[in-house]
């Protein structure tokens, strides 16, 4: 992949740092494993990752639509594209790192040397890149917003749309080709070129009055559109936010030319058997399947939990009661995990679970020195995991949320008195 590290980090200030952190873990699990193939990709680890990363993109089309509101349906759409996304790049990224496992000898290095070695790739993907991107998901969603409103005016008929480059020094000399394109909401060249074209892409496009401007050539404007994109990226897929609107563009540097001709919907990547990316297409397409179902019976869970909210649950061996709140209950479905599912259902069991689990101590809260967390260590799915209560300052415990990482331990110290 080819950005230009500079262009991209120009235009956004976006935090990689969790991105950062969580390819440390990936990697981690990379040096455990004898090789890496697409169907890796399915291993809950690699899935974390994929999710801190899609996360990234999410907030960008977040930060636009409250700036300018766009449709469920829509952000939806851009967020299964940044999922989809951040598969496909997930996948390079191991690709790319795991030859780095082994020395000039053959032998496994160690885990620190073999992480020196692919910093590298960890600086260029998840920082330089990650900012374009960042980029790119926010002007979308700004653009896709514009294009709504555009597309539902019942009097549209009046109105060219032009389109229309920043004007500066930076300014691709492509780009500039299009500058001031005027053509109706119906032409095909919005199909195509309606921005952002590529990364950090500032283009955008104006509505104007037809009397005030002539209409371009649209066969000229398809021309110069063409040699604007070509040779730029790789086209992944078509956004479409609504029947009635054009097709908006995310570009993957990350699949191949063929990937535009594939049948496959919604990735369009060729099916051809000894291609790896199309084997890691395959699991790609499962993973949001995936997604989406965990994400219909989070929702699910969510109101059936809704009477935890009267109730309150005793352990023998802590001896006080604790309690539930709505907050409490939207914690523990948003908490990460590496058994995500299973972890969510665990939540309409809660009063059993809490019973039969082992209290492990308290300690300060990491968030909040006035609170005491309390640690509950329970088993999902032959994993240690470990359930949060917190203790106020009025003597009230409350169920906060569930971990499955095991430094949380370093936070308690001691088992309190009944």
């Amino acid at each position: 992949m080819q950005l230009d590290k500079i262009e991209a980090g120009k235009e956004s200030d976006v935090d990689t740092a969790n991105v950062e952190a969580a390819f440390v873990l990936l990697m981690r699990w990379l040096h455990r494993q004898p090789e890496f193939t697409p169907e890796m990709l399915k291993d809950e680890e690699v899935q974390q990752f994929v999710r801190t990363h899609a996360t990234v993109l999410d907030d960008a089309v977040d930060y636009s639509i409250r700036q300018r509101p766009l449709d469920d349906i829509s952000v939806q759409r851009l967020k299964e594209s940044n999922f989809v996304f951040s598969g496909f790049k997930t996948f390079h990224e191991l690709n790319e790192a795991f030859p780095s496992l082994l020395d000039k000898d053959g032998n496994r290095k160690p885990f620190e040397g073999f992480l020196n070695d692919v910093q590298k790739i960890n600086e260029n993907y998840n920082k330089w890149y990650l900012k374009a991107e960042y980029n790119f998901a926010m002007s979308a969603a700004n653009m896709a917003a514009r294009w709504q409103g555009w597309g539902e005016d019942e009097d549209r008929d009046r109105y060219l749309l032009q389109y229309r480059t920043v004007g500066d020094k930076r300014v691709r000399e492509s780009h500039r080709l299009m500058h001031n394109i005027t053509l109706p909401v119906t032409s095909k060249f919005w199909d195509s070129y309606f921005p952002p074209n590529g990364w950090n892409c500032r283009c955008t496009v104006a509505r104007v009055l037809r009397r005030d401007y002539p209409e371009s050539n649209e066969q000229e404007a398809m021309l110069a559109g063409s040699q604007a994109t070509a040779g730029k990226h790789q086209e992944m897929m078509r956004f479409n936010p609504g029947k009635q609107m054009a097709c908006f563009p995310f570009y993957n540097p990350y699949t191949i030319s063929k990937c535009r001709n594939c049948e496959l919907q919604p990735m369009k990547l060729v099916k051809e058997p000894d291609n790896e990316l199309c084997a890691a297409c395959k699991v790609i397409r499962e993973m949001k399947r995936r997604k989406e179902e965990l994400k219909t019976r989070r929702k699910e869970i969510q109101k059936e939990a809704e009477y935890l909210k009267d109730e309150t649950f005793t352990n023998e061996e802590f001896g006080k009661e604790i309690a539930f709140s709505k907050k409490g209950i939207k914690e523990w479905l948003n908490q990460p995990h590496k058994h995500v599912a299973e972890k969510n259902e665990m939540l309409l069991r809660i009063k059993d679970v809490i019973r039969e689990a082992t209290y492990m101590g308290a300690g300060t809260d990491r968030h909040n020195e006035s609170i005491t967390m309390h640690l509950f260590e329970t088993e999902l799915k032959g994993d240690k995991t470990w359930i949060i209560a917190r203790e106020m300052f009025d003597g009230e415990v409350r169920l906060h949320s569930i971990s499955d990482k095991e430094e949380i331990l370093q936070y308690i110290n001691k088992k309190q008195d009944k």
